[in-house]
């Protein structure tokens, strides 16, 4: 009997052992399963927002699309990880889209300030270049030079016909930019002197202008000098050309600064861009190649006011 009682007791704790071994093991293996999953999950969040913070997305003025393209091309040819998209829709979606956080940088021709539903303290400018705007026409009109009056004249409505500035007997067509755009609005500063442009047909797209203006017998617009290609001719304004040169000096008045601006400081990525938008890669080859002014050729300065200052 005593040696009955004895094995039971014995079967009786390795059973008791076996069971506990079970339950550690199991243990053992829930834990490693969580802390594999919960890496997992800290891996994946790391990559989402390395991927986020990398991601750059660059939307408004088709005046500085082109230079902003082709810088956002070289750098990620030199930065592979870095994500950048660049679209127009002019300045004013530009400034609402980066003020409602929906793009990283908001491309623009005009100071925050100037744009109506935008709350320019919560920007940050970043002014990457100057450009210069100049009237475009057709080139079978027969005019070079108009006053500052007659160009007011053909917007507002009160020149008609080219022969009334000393061109051929041809109906001027009046092609205008769309409501929000930069470089309407930097026309219409400088040009306007207050006076409404008439309503005619509007486009959202510099490169839309500058085809219809080339193909239609007898059209006057205006376009960014970076646009102006031999198929159009710039017209002078009052006997000065629409130079550089010119533009420095603040003896061609159309001209705008190209801001590109951000909610608040930008993240370290877009930081990165920005800073190799103002580097010599950019400001002394690119720049110059597509037409642009750099900053630091000015001779003058502009405020959102539109009050011009001597450096």
């Amino acid at each position: 009997m005593l040696v009955l009682f004895q094995r039971r007791e014995i079967k009786r704790g390795v059973n008791k052992m076996k069971k506990s071994a079970l339950i550690t093991i199991a243990l053992t293996v829930v834990a490693v399963t969580l802390a594999l999953a919960g890496c997992g999950k800290s891996a994946k969040s790391a990559t989402q927002a390395a991927s986020s913070d990398t991601k750059i997305v660059a939307v408004g003025s088709t005046a500085l699309q082109p230079l902003v393209e082709q810088a956002a091309e070289q750098y990620q040819a030199a930065h592979p990880a870095a994500k950048l998209t660049v679209q127009g829709g002019g300045s004013g979606t530009g400034l609402s889209q980066v003020a409602q956080g929906a793009v990283t940088i908001g491309n623009s021709d005009i100071f925050a300030e100037q744009a109506k539903g935008v709350t320019a303290a919560k920007l940050v400018d970043h002014q990457v270049a100057v450009v210069g705007m100049a009237p475009v026409t057709n080139p079978d009109v027969g005019v070079k030079n108009l006053t500052m009056s007659q160009l007011r004249g053909i917007f507002s409505g009160r020149f008609t016909n080219w022969h009334q500035l000393g061109g051929k007997n041809e109906a001027i067509t009046v092609v205008n930019r769309a409501t929000g755009s930069g470089t309407r609005a930097t026309f219409e500063a400088a040009v306007m002197a207050g006076q409404k442009a008439k309503t005619t047909q509007e486009q959202d797209s510099s490169g839309t202008v500058q085809q219809i203006v080339a193909k239609t017998p007898g059209a006057i617009s205006y376009l960014a000098f970076s646009y102006i290609k031999a198929d159009v001719q710039a017209l002078a304004v009052d006997g000065v050309q629409p130079t550089e040169a010119n533009v420095a000096t603040n003896d061609w008045k159309i001209w705008s600064y190209e801001h590109m601006y951000t909610k608040g400081q930008p993240n370290a990525a877009t930081k990165r861009f920005l800073a190799y938008m103002m580097s010599a890669k950019v400001q002394s080859k690119l720049v110059k190649q597509l037409g642009y002014i750099s900053i630091s050729a000015m001779k003058v300065q502009k405020d959102a006011t539109g009050k011009v200052t001597t450096k």
